[in-house]
C-alpha cells in the first residue's frame, strides 16, 4: 500500500511539474536540454520593454526592445534554435551575458540576427565586434535553424546547415547567461535548446 501511494503521490507531482512548467529544462535523450517550452516564460526574466507573446508552441517579442534572460548560467555548450524573423528584424541569441539587466554586445557575445544592419559585416549569422559573416546569410520571412558552440575561447555558428563562423576567437567572457534579443520587427522562436560540452 506504501508502494502504490508512493507511486501516486509521484505521479500527481509530476502532472503538476508538467502543466506548472511546461517543457523547458527538460533533458533530452540526445543530451540537449529544452529552454523554452512555448506556454510559459519558465527559466526567463524580462528587462526592457519587448512585448512578448507566448503560445502554440511559440515565444514571439516585437517592439519596443527588451530581453529575455535566462536564469541559469552556462559556460561551455551548443545551443540549437529554431527561429523565424522578418526581413525588418532586429534581434540576436546572446550568450555568457555579463549583466542580467543590462544585456549589450559590449558585455556578452550577441550572435546577430539582423539582415538589415548597416554593418553587413556583422549582420545575420556573425558575432558581433568578434567574427564577421561574408556572405550574409537572409534570415527573412521564413523559419530558419541555428547551431552556436562555445568551448572556452573557441566559438562556431551554422544556420539552415551552413558555417556562418568557422573559428571566432575570444576570452573575454566565460560564462554567463543567456539572452534572447527583441529590437524590432518580429522574432519568434519554436526551440531552443541547450547541451554542456
Amino acid at each position: 500500500m506504501k508502494t502504490l501511494l508512493k507511486h501516486f503521490a509521484l505521479s500527481i507531482f509530476s502532472l503538476f511539474a508538467l502543466t506548472m512548467g511546461g517543457v523547458a529544462n527538460a533533458q533530452n535523450s540526445d543530451g540537449f536540454t529544452d529552454l523554452i517550452d512555448g506556454v510559459s516564460l519558465n527559466g526567463w526574466n524580462i528587462i526592457g520593454n519587448a512585448n512578448w507573446l507566448i503560445g502554440n508552441g511559440i515565444i514571439e517579442g516585437n517592439k519596443p526592445s527588451g530581453f529575455l534572460v535566462s536564469s541559469k548560467t552556462y559556460k561551455n555548450f551548443v545551443i540549437k534554435a529554431e527561429f523565424y524573423a522578418e526581413s525588418d528584424t532586429n534581434s540576436g541569441i546572446f550568450i555568457r551575458c555579463q549583466d542580467s539587466n543590462k544585456v549589450s554586445a559590449a558585455n556578452s557575445y550577441e550572435v546577430n540576427i539582423w539582415d538589415t544592419r548597416p554593418e553587413q559585416a556583422y549582420a545575420t549569422g556573425a558575432i558581433v565586434d568578434i567574427a564577421k559573416v561574408d556572405p550574409v546569410p537572409k534570415a527573412g520571412g521564413r523559419w530558419n535553424t541555428m547551431e552556436i558552440i562555445a568551448n572556452g575561447s573557441n566559438f562556431k555558428v551554422m544556420m539552415n546547415g551552413a558555417v556562418t563562423v568557422a573559428n571566432g576567437q575570444d576570452s573575454k567572457f566565460t560564462e554567463g547567461p543567456i539572452a534572447l534579443q527583441s529590437a524590432g520587427g518580429t522574432i519568434k522562436f519554436r526551440k531552443l535548446q541547450i547541451k554542456p560540452l
